[in-house]
């Protein structure tokens, strides 16, 4: 494994392992690019991911503290890993595209008061060989020939009851889970528990994919439990290395050529506010002051149907398959944007902390005991960029990092509250139409998985943060390689649209650097 100098001013510097740092490693150094790619979370062993919620939960997940504000819960507003491989970890695998018209969302719905609507600066067109690229490395089911995951029960009374309300594009879903053994990983054994790792290696992360296949370019070091803190620049507006944290605390600055984050949005927003100067005293590429601001994470809710017989929803995939008919934009509804119903399942444990909050007794304990009878699904819908749904840094609060306590506020457009009630209203009927004998609502229970916006791309530097290649507007050599680009969410889950934009992005960043152009 190759170790490069602090020094060493030739390296591209990528912040995060997971979507969109993994994947942009994996392509630069395959490229022949030497990478150093600084990841706060510590590495697992594949022997060490079981198939536990309750276990896993803290061997993957971000605890570092956060506070929520609005309707994000405040202990814990956000869910994301802090561990080799990032979000990849916990995500459900699900890798759907964008349509075409979420790609215009100002053009198609108009200008709406209370949103900052923008078209993005690319189109599905541009995109859509890079979504293609990106289908194939990560094994997405339903697509390239590749033969789709087997039924659950779950997804059997999801299909049944969506049929008889009429439904029609249904099916087990684009995966990144292996129906036959693929790239050296095995097939799926419908062990459930999707969003504790995969024990078996079937779930595509980036922990052992793109990184090993980076690792073995010759031209890659993967450097665990290093949060990075603050990056730097030179007087002429070019980013110089990054400063990070190893495991004892002590303090290093990395030297780079060219500077990826890919934090997840959380962080790549504090780390982007922290690294102010004199220079850039709103914080760095925060000449427009949209850092932070815009912040997306679906419009999302889930329905608990208790049904006539055993469902037995924990068996299967955790994201078991998908109703598309929503989708669409459609006038007629009285909202604009469109919704995803997808199977979910909850442990007794997620089930009893979400069901009823804060609820007691004999007549909930009543309640869980119904679980084996319980089916799940997941309403994703199109969630509208607000400028006051933001991410901040406390103005005193300091984590143990010395670092500013990231402030994610966040509240429901009016026509995310429409989108809403119309999906639980119809949502509701795919479980009655087959007898069940309870619907119960999840709404706003959920700390935030689908974080996208605060650093969005636009052609115009007054209103965006990034152009269309994700680099900064500003700083010519520092790119953002996550979902904070995204300049408005579509309704479909945001990990498959994250990798086809940063295999783009890879692709560019190797261009200029071939061509000595940063």
């Amino acid at each position: 494994m190759n170790k490069f100098s602090l020094d060493d001013s030739s390296v591209v510097v990528v912040v995060g392992s997971g979507a969109g740092g993994g994947t942009v490693s994996d392509v630069l150094s395959n490229n022949g690019i030497n990478v150093v790619c600084l990841e706060a979370g510590r590495r697992l062993d594949l022997t060490e991911i079981v198939t536990d919620e309750a276990g896993m939960f803290g061997k993957i997940t971000w605890l570092d503290e956060r506070q929520g504000s609005g309707i994000a819960p405040p202990p814990f507003p956000v869910w994301n890993c802090k561990t080799v491989g990032g979000t990849t970890m916990h995500w459900t695998a699900t890798g759907i595209r964008l349509q075409e018209h979420e790609f215009s969302a100002q053009s198609r719905y108009g200008a709406v008061k209370g949103t900052t609507l923008v078209d993005w600066p690319l189109s599905l067109a541009e995109l859509e060989p890079y979504y293609s690229v990106a289908e194939d490395r990560l094994g997405v089911t339903g697509t390239h020939g590749i033969e789709r995951l087997p039924e659950s029960n779950n997804y059997m009374v999801f299909k049944a009851g969506a049929k008889k309300c009429g439904y029609r594009e249904i099916n087990t879903g684009n995966l990144a889970i292996n129906s036959k053994p693929r790239d050296g990983r095995g097939s799926c054994l419908q062990l459930g528990f999707c969003t504790s790792g995969c024990a078996t290696g079937a779930k595509w992360s980036t922990l052992y994919t793109d990184i090993p296949a980076a690792e073995r370019s010759g031209h890659f070091e993967l450097r665990p439990e290093s949060m990075a803190v603050r990056v730097n620049h030179d007087g002429k507006g070019r980013v110089t290395g990054v400063e990070y944290l190893d495991k004892h605390g002590q303090g290093h600055t990395q030297s780079a050529r060219a500077v990826c984050i890919a934090g997840n949005t959380v962080e790549t927003t504090r780390l982007l506010l922290n690294s102010q100067s004199d220079q850039f005293p709103r914080g760095l590429a925060n000449g427009s002051g949209q850092v932070g601001r815009n912040y997306m994470r679906h419009v999302m809710a889930s329905l608990v149907g208790v049904m006539p017989g055993q469902v037995n929803q924990h068996r299967g995939a955790h994201q078991a398959g998908i109703i598309y008919d929503e989708r669409y934009h459609d006038d007629g509804r009285g909202f604009f944007g469109g919704l995803l119903f997808e199977t979910v399942s909850f442990t007794p444990e997620s089930m009893a902390r979400f069901l009823r909050p804060g609820s007691w007794g004999r007549p909930y304990t009543r309640l869980l005991e119904q679980y084996d009878r319980m089916a799940a699904l997941l309403i994703v819908g199109e969630d509208p960029p607000v400028e006051t749904n933001s991410i901040t840094l406390h103005p005193t609060r300091k984590d143990q990092y010395g670092l500013p306590v990231p402030v994610v506020h966040y509240e429901h457009h009016d026509n995310s509250r429409k989108l809403l009630r119309y999906g639980l209203d119809r949502g509701r009927r795919i479980y009655e139409a087959l007898g069940a004998e309870q619907v119960l609502e999840l709404v706003d229970v959920f700390p935030a998985t689908h974080n996208m916006g605060t650093a969005r791309m636009g052609d115009d530097p007054a209103t965006s943060v990034c152009n269309q290649w994700g680099q900064t507007h500003e700083l010519d050599n520092l790119f953002i390689s996550d979902g904070s680009l995204f300049p408005t969410s579509g309704c479909a889950n945001p990990t498959l649209t994250i990798i086809a934009l940063a295999l783009r992005q890879a692709e560019y960043v190797a261009s200029l650097l071939r061509s000595n152009s940063i």
